[in-house]
């Protein structure tokens, strides 16, 4: 029987579950792969476990701008990621929930990822080169 996320155990447990599998993955494990490099990921993670952490239970721990990461991102990868991009993140984010936890929490970490996934993709599409735009 699966339980909510209750703590950081659980959240940590997420965030590392599901960046095993979006390093895995054809379409946007090389992005991340190339933009943290292997020795930086145990890093990584923690940050990831901290803005979890942050968004679900108000403790405020994380520090970090995650708009200007997915920006820097962007122009490094020629500006080419899309809303294609953001919403196969998200169905890798729900599957991964889906599979370990159920409950409030877990709905709420769904809802947030979604509203965050949203914001990220229209700041970037606001600052593609115009002869980038989707």
């Amino acid at each position: 029987m699966k339980t909510d996320i209750q703590n950081r155990v659980d959240i940590n447990k997420l965030v590392c579950a599901f960046y095993d599998e979006i390093r895995k993955d054809d379409l946007l494990g090389p992005i991340f792969n190339r933009m943290i490099p292997n020795e930086d990921w145990p890093a990584h993670l923690e940050k990831l476990t901290d803005f979890w952490e942050t968004n679900l239970f108000g403790i405020p721990k994380f520090k970090g701008n995650p708009t200007q990461k997915h920006l820097a991102t962007d122009a490094t990868f020629n500006h080419m990621i899309t809303q294609k991009h953001f919403d196969h993140w998200l169905s890798i984010w729900k599957k991964t929930i889906d599979g370990l936890y159920e409950g409030d929490l877990a709905t709420r970490a769904q809802m947030a990822a979604f509203s965050i996934a949203h914001i990220q993709n229209v700041v970037i599409a606001r600052n593609k080169p115009k002869n980038k735009k989707e």
